[in-house]
C-alpha cells in the first residue's frame, strides 16, 4: 500500500478493527452491486469509498428524471445513460485506485452464477421479489454471501446470508416465493432519504462481513423510519427451504 493510499484510507485504518491488514483485505475484495438505484446508489459509493478493490455493478436500466429524488450516485447532465455507465463515472471520480466493472444487462439464474465465480459478496439492490429470490437462489449454489436490503414508502429492511455458515438461513427462510407482494417504490412512493439509510447500512454490513467482524446474519433488521422505530427479528433456518437447507433433510 503506497502513501496515497494510507493517507486516503487512514481514518479506516486507525480502527483497531481494521488496521493495514484489514484494509489490504478489503482491497483484494470483490464486491458484486446488483441494482445501482435507489439502494445501490449509496452502497456502490460507500463501498468503493472504503476502498474495496473490485466492484462489479450490474442494471440494465437508463437514467430518468424520476430516479434523482434518491438515486444520489446520478445526477441530471446523465439523464438518458445506462446506470452502470453513470455509476461508474461517479465511482472513479470518488476512488481512482479501484476496479470497477459494469454489466448492463439483465442477468438470468445461470448468467448471475457464472458471473459469481470470483465475487466475495453480493448486494441485492434491486426493487423486485422475483429479482431477489433468483439472487438468493444464486448465491447460495455458489456459496457466497448476500447483504439484502429493502425500502418502501417509510419502511426499511436489511439482512445478511452467509452460505459458508451451516445455521445461516436464506432469503427463502423469510419469504416464500408463492406468497410475496410485488409493490415497488414506482407504484407506491418513498421518501427520498430511506434509501440512503438502508443502503449506507447494507455497505456496512457487507464491510463487516469482508473483514470478518460479526454481521446481522440470521436477524432481519426492520425500520420503521415515520416513527424512528427499529426492531430486530430472529431469523431462523427454515429445515425445508428448498434453497438452502441439505438434500437429507429437504427431502
Amino acid at each position: 500500500m503506497d502513501d496515497d493510499a494510507l493517507l486516503r484510507y487512514s481514518r479506516q485504518i486507525l480502527l483497531p478493527q481494521v488496521g493495514i491488514e484489514g484494509q489490504e483485505k478489503l482491497g483484494a475484495s470483490h464486491a458484486l452491486i446488483l441494482g445501482v438505484g435507489g439502494l445501490g446508489s449509496p452502497t456502490a459509493l460507500y463501498l468503493a469509498a472504503a476502498g474495496v478493490g473490485r466492484l462489479t455493478l450490474v442494471d440494465f436500466d437508463a437514467v430518468e428524471l424520476s430516479n434523482l429524488q434518491r438515486q444520489i450516485i446520478h445526477s441530471t447532465d446523465r439523464i438518458g445513460q445506462p446506470k452502470v455507465d453513470s455509476g461508474a463515472q461517479a465511482l472513479r471520480a470518488i476512488n481512482p485506485l479501484i476496479e470497477i466493472r459494469t454489466l448492463d444487462q439483465q442477468l438470468d439464474l445461470a448468467q448471475l452464477q457464472n458471473h459469481l465465480a470470483d465475487v466475495d459478496i453480493v448486494l441485492d439492490c434491486s426493487d423486485n421479489f422475483a429479482t431477489r429470490f433468483m439472487v438468493n437462489r444464486a448465491c447460495f449454489a455458489t456459496g457466497t454471501a448476500l447483504a439484502s436490503a429493502a425500502v418502501i414508502r417509510f419502511e426499511g429492511q436489511l439482512s445478511l446470508f452467509d452460505p459458508t455458515q451451516a445455521d445461516s438461513p436464506c432469503y427463502h427462510c423469510l419469504y416464500d416465493e408463492g406468497e410475496a407482494e410485488a409493490e415497488t417504490c414506482s407504484q407506491t412512493g418513498v421518501l427520498a432519504s430511506l434509501p440512503g439509510v438502508m443502503g449506507s447500512l447494507q455497505a456496512t454490513e457487507a464491510l463487516k462481513w469482508l473483514l470478518g467482524l460479526p454481521t446481522v446474519c440470521g436477524q432481519l433488521m426492520v425500520l420503521d423510519a415515520l416513527r424512528m422505530d427499529w426492531r430486530s427479528l430472529r431469523v431462523k433456518k427454515d429445515p425445508h427451504c428448498p434453497v438452502c437447507a441439505s438434500p437429507a433433510v429437504s427431502s
